[in-house]
């Protein structure tokens, strides 16, 4: 069989080939399921495709603001099927903050079309206007009348632009991330030998479409191999974490994945009766990823969930970010087994193991690279660094995108890099890690890190350590502040009600003591806050920097406060 020269040719010929079988099952309540056949799926895909070749949007980015449905997918597919671009973005119904994400990627593609349904084009239409881009097109998907227009597929070749996949903001301004035809074909390969996927699979989640993982991994991923992609409501798993595993459970999906903070949330809120309701037996690969992974969550979720029927190696790490596709490691299904090293050693930037008595720290391994070639180097020198010491992830191969949409300067800074030793061609991710007999573990990012009395301390394992502290602690960021000498902030959410000062006060110390013990750091001040008030990305990520600004600008609301820019306490 001759190789598919595009993602598009590729996803033509298994639609043509599978055209009987279930391609979707969308699934929106307890007993709500869409199913969609790929002969069905084909034809609206068509529809779409003709509709957008008759705009000329060929090569040309094309919005897509849509619930999630079966209209959803036939969008991205017709954007495929036109040979334009596909830019996924938002749904029309999400949050003040996700409409100005869309509103300014919508100003940096220049795109002329925005896909949609026919109860949001109008208001989509007033926001886009608003923001000065009244030219926009709202084309309502569910009302275009079945018409494929003697659709042929697109002259396209690897090195065409298939999607722009921006990227989740959590530490800078969401960047567009230029996904070639070729990007992807090479992605899917990488998934399917690292999952063990094939025609058979059902995979599924929770996680929106305008995130990698969840386009890439949960839909496109099964429509190219002609399996089933079996999507779930984002807004259900977020008023009810366990709706997620409910659905795995009833659909047997076999492929599943989501952020660790999903996991954790699971294994917060089950109870030994929804434990008896589960079938987790058909599962046979849970991935972690998309933000850094607990060890403690892994092996805890893996004991926990054993009652449910969930199989011991079904949980496995991974790691990847949308500037290398999607993929860049992923454990072997086997038990989680962490790494246990010295926590003094990984300050300074070593995995080693510990000494007795002394602090440790537990690591989860995200498995060995995958399809791609990883090196950790030192950011500074671009020096390759040896087995065990901590550096910047650097990461090449065909997965790797060639740059950002209209960012030059950016893409200068972030692709195309060499190594002190002369090897070409490496993305930068930002990312901390070190490799241990091929292991890759992940330690932080370099923007994140904190410099403590000249050891590095990565706040994400601040914060696990505060939100394990018990009641009434949730979510926290850590971050550095600006002063004559720079200072650490804990942002604490703290639960319940009727704190009087005199609590607050005590709570507060309890954060210093949290993190004086573990880490030896002394904090500059101490902000605790209602729930809700840390703000996360789509796949559950905090957006650091912008907590940073909001903490700067004093716009937090903080039930208690010991430290500038608030002048007093409480409040």
């Amino acid at each position: 069989m001759t190789p598919a020269k595009s993602f598009t040719q590729a996803l033509a010929a298994r639609f043509a080939d599978r055209a009987a079988r279930t391609a979707l099952l969308c699934l929106d309540g307890e007993d709500d399921a869409e199913a969609r056949t790929y002969r069905e799926l084909d034809a609206r895909a068509r529809t779409v495709a003709a509709a957008l070749v008759r705009r000329r949007a060929a090569g040309r980015p094309v919005l897509i603001s849509m619930d999630g449905g079966p209209h959803t997918v036939a969008a991205l597919v017709g954007c495929l099927y036109a040979g334009a671009v596909a830019v996924p973005v938002p749904p029309p119904d999400a949050s003040r903050a996700a409409a100005e994400r869309t509103a300014a990627i919508a100003a940096e593609t220049d795109a002329a079309v925005m896909l949609t349904g026919s109860a949001h084009a109008p208001e989509l239409s007033r926001r886009l206007a608003r923001a000065g881009r009244s030219s926009v097109v709202c084309l309502a998907v569910d009302c275009l009348p079945d018409d494929d227009g003697d659709w042929r597929p697109p002259a396209l070749d690897g090195a065409d632009t298939a999607l722009l996949q921006y990227t989740s903001g959590s530490t800078a301004a969401p960047r567009g991330v230029q996904v070639t035809h070729a990007n992807l074909l090479a992605t899917m390969e990488s998934l399917r030998t690292a999952l063990g996927t094939d025609e058979d699979s059902r995979i599924g989640g929770w996680l929106p479409l305008h995130h990698d993982l969840g386009l890439i991994g949960q839909l496109l991923h099964p429509l190219w191999l002609g399996a089933t992609a079996v999507l779930m409501s984002q807004h259900r798993y977020a008023a009810d974490p366990l709706s997620w595993l409910r659905e795995v459970s009833r659909h047997r999906v076999t492929v599943t994945a989501a952020p660790d903070s999903a996991y954790a949330r699971c294994l917060a809120a089950v109870t030994d009766e929804d434990l008896a309701a589960f079938d987790l037996g058909a599962l046979r690969t849970a991935v972690n990823a998309s933000e850094p992974v607990s060890a403690v969550t892994l092996t805890a979720f893996a004991h926990r969930f054993a009652a449910a029927g969930l199989r011991p190696g079904t949980l496995a790490a991974g790691y990847g970010l949308a500037e290398a596709t999607l993929l860049v490691s992923l454990a072997d299904r086997l038990p989680p087994a962490p790494a246990i090293v010295s926590a003094e050693a990984l300050e300074r930037g070593e995995l080693s193991p510990p000494l007795p008595g002394h602090p440790v720290r537990a690591l989860a391994g995200c498995g060995s690279a995958r399809g791609v070639t990883v090196r950790i180097v030192d950011p500074a020198s671009s020096a390759v660094l040896p087995d065990g010491s901590v550096g910047e992830i650097w990461v090449r191969g065909e997965a790797v995108a060639d740059g950002y949409w209209r960012r030059p300067l950016e893409t200068s800074a972030t692709f195309g890099h060499v190594t002190a030793s002369g090897e070409h061609g490496f993305l930068r991710t930002g990312d901390l890690g070190a490799l241990r007999d091929g292991e890759l573990y992940l330690t932080g990012r370099i923007k994140d890190a904190l410099l403590v009395d000249g050891r590095t301390l990565h706040p994400q394992e601040a914060e696990r350590q505060l939100a394990q502290s018990g009641a009434p602690f949730g979510s926290a960021v850590v971050l550095s502040a600006p002063a004559e000498r720079e200072q650490i902030v804990a942002i604490q959410e703290i639960r319940g009600a009727g704190w009087s000062r005199g609590q607050l006060a005590d709570l507060a110390e309890r954060v210093r003591g949290c993190l004086h013990e573990e880490f030896g750091a002394s904090l500059g001040g101490v902000v605790l806050v209602r729930p809700g008030t840390v703000r996360r990305t789509t796949s559950g990520k905090v957006r650091r920097s912008l907590m940073r600004e909001l903490y700067l600008r004093g716009e937090l609301r903080p039930l208690y406060a010991s430290a500038p820019p608030y002048a007093a306490e409480g409040g």
